[in-house]
């Protein structure tokens, strides 16, 4: 059963969006992303945008030599490629994001995580193969700061963050934006926290587009992961997922970006993946 709820319902809430790198190479996807950004603030929706950035930062590493190398969807991050990692994210994507943003009219600030320790961080390993495996100047997120953002929010503004996480002794990190996303959701309880990409949701069969998963609960993810169905750069995202909806996220949506009502219309009713702490009736929203 499907229920007919009004956008106008949302007025006050908190949704967090993760702005993937792959959508920011696609003038259109950018258009509509930003277009119906302006729509959601005009109804009161309160907005906190995350962005990754994946692929400009290869290019540039690309461009000096450096070569880039993943293990379970997490880049290899040595000091020359942090270095790059945060001058892309931070100086170059962050700006131009806050940049469209203002332009539609919208306040948007463009923080990274050194900003007033918006993101405290420290040293993550990864654990392959019962083996543990350093990955460089990766991080994971220890905090947030949320009475920042709170703040933000409660004077009008948007707040359009960078994943570049540091630790007390001013080291710096490269945070995985999924992780960001939905650790900043958890800390803000969030309504919903949306995974925007290029890419319409979660397939069974990639190479299948009617094998899409139109909703999926924890177990399922668990179980979908544990068989290979999810692997390599997804594997981080519903992790990242899973810890969101344990630690106060209300609901989670992943839908393609390049759609005119994505945004909108697709996320709040039956397009993308919508994923659940358990089995749940479907929400159909209408843009009212």
């Amino acid at each position: 059963m499907r229920n007919n709820i009004s956008l106008k319902n949302f007025k006050g809430k908190i949704f967090v969006i993760k702005f993937g790198g792959s959508i920011m190479k696609n003038p259109n996807a950018q258009k509509i992303f930003f277009e119906n950004i302006l729509k959601m603030h005009l109804l009161g929706i309160n907005l906190v945008i995350v962005h990754g950035g994946g692929p400009e930062i290869s290019k540039w590493l690309k461009k000096i030599g450096i070569e880039s190398k993943f293990v379970n969807g997490l880049r290899i991050t040595d000091k020359n490629s942090m270095e790059i990692t945060e001058m892309v994210l931070s100086g170059k994507l962050n700006k131009n994001i806050s940049a469209f943003l203002n332009n539609k009219g919208i306040k948007a600030i463009g923080l990274s995580g050194s900003d007033n320790n918006l993101i405290v961080a420290k040293k993550k390993y990864l654990n392959v193969d019962n083996k543990q495996i350093d990955i460089g100047y990766v991080g994971e997120i220890e905090s947030i700061n949320t009475d920042l953002l709170s703040n933000l929010l409660i004077k009008g503004y948007v707040p359009v963050i960078s994943p570049i996480g540091y630790d007390k002794n001013g080291n710096k990190y490269n945070i995985n934006a999924d992780y960001a996303a939905s650790f900043i959701s958890s800390s803000l309880k969030a309504e919903k926290l949306i995974f925007i990409s290029d890419v319409e949701g979660i397939y069974k069969n990639i190479n299948d587009k009617s094998s899409l998963i139109n909703s999926i609960t924890i177990n399922e993810i668990k179980y979908y992961i544990n068989c290979g169905i999810i692997k390599d750069g997804m594997i981080p995202k519903m992790e990242s997922c899973i810890k969101a909806l344990e630690n106060g996220t209300k609901s989670i949506h992943l839908i393609d970006g390049g759609k005119d009502d994505s945004l909108i219309g697709n996320i709040l009713c039956s397009q993308g993946t919508k994923i659940m702490a358990k089995d749940d009736v479907n929400t159909c929203v209408k843009i009212i």
